[in-house]
């Protein structure tokens, strides 16, 4: 059951990722727009009540808002991500395996969530702690008392 999940999982992520692209997409917005210049070039909208005409205006103009908000955030993420890694590489106690984070599964991500989880608790009860440690460091430690 947890393969078929697995599965399931990284299809979706998969087709999620290639929605994202698509959505934030130049030539996606122009095929929308061309859409909907189609549909107000139809005489039978305009032979509609007046209130059903300005709900086709207000939907047109959210439909097509969809795809520039996407584009917007499609671009302020990867300038995010790419100062983000920026700063990770150039740090010396930085760990490198948060690079490119955006690109790992669901499940990565949350196996190295667990492991700043365990390097936020042992901040808070060890001294040796209170300075920066990165997560290989942390991971060592940790591997060093599971064995004991």
């Amino acid at each position: 059951m947890k393969s078929l999940y697995k599965i399931i999982e990284t299809a979706f992520e998969k087709f999620s990722m290639m929605a994202t692209r698509v959505l934030g997409n130049s030539l996606t917005f122009l095929m929308a727009l061309i859409l909907v210049i189609t549909y107000f070039t139809d005489k039978e909208v305009y032979a509609r009540p007046k209130y059903l005409i300005i709900m086709d205006v207000i939907f047109s103009t959210t439909f097509l808002s969809i795809f520039i908000i996407q584009k917007s955030v499609n671009r302020f993420s990867a300038a995010l991500h790419l100062k983000m890694n920026e700063l990770v590489a150039s740090h010396d106690n930085a760990s490198n395996r948060i690079i490119n984070i955006e690109e790992k599964t669901e499940e990565e991500i949350r196996d190295l969530a667990k492991h700043y989880s365990t390097i936020a608790e042992k901040a808070k009860t060890s001294e040796s702690m209170q300075s920066s440690h990165s997560i290989e460091h942390i991971i060592k430690e940790v591997k060093k008392e599971e064995e004991k």
